[in-house]
């Protein structure tokens, strides 16, 4: 389903010369084409939410690159990556807030009896299970931690 939406995309993008969005559209399908060559060759096939992790992925790097860009003042770089994390932003589901990360979060703790921070990537691996693509794990990760250190 997220491959034809993104196929579609880049045909209405082409109609539109909006070539900005078609550069990252196309980006995105190489990468995904990637991928699926990559599960192949382990035998297994690529899953809507193996690719919102990899949609994730490319906001993450090019999030890196928006910071590097500023602290070196290219500012028309800058601008290009934050354009096309929008891009791919519109294919990943509604991000979760805090708020609902935070009890979803603590269900998974509850869930799998997660005792410390030994049991942190346990936790980690559920989340990811359950919510890929609605959760931004980076920030999700210290909030697991604070949850399993025991408070003093």
């Amino acid at each position: 389903m997220l491959r034809e939406q993104i196929n579609e995309s880049i045909k209405s993008a082409m109609k539109s010369k909006d070539k900005q969005r078609l550069s990252t559209l196309r980006l995105v399908s190489s990468a995904i084409k990637y991928a699926e060559i990559e599960a192949e060759r382990t035998g297994r096939t690529l899953s809507e939410d193996d690719i919102l992790s990899l949609l994730q992925k490319m906001i993450k790097q090019r999030q890196e690159s928006v910071d590097i860009f500023d602290k070196a003042g290219r500012k028309e770089l800058a601008d290009q990556e934050r354009g096309e994390i929008e891009v791919i932003k519109g294919f990943l589901p509604q991000q979760m807030s805090e708020a609902e990360a935070g009890e979803a979060i603590g269900a998974i703790i509850k869930e799998i009896g997660a005792q410390g921070v030994k049991d942190m990537g346990k936790v980690m691996a559920a989340l990811k299970q359950a919510y890929a693509g609605k959760m931004d794990f980076g920030k999700a990760s210290g909030l697991v931690k604070t949850l399993l250190t025991p408070q003093a």
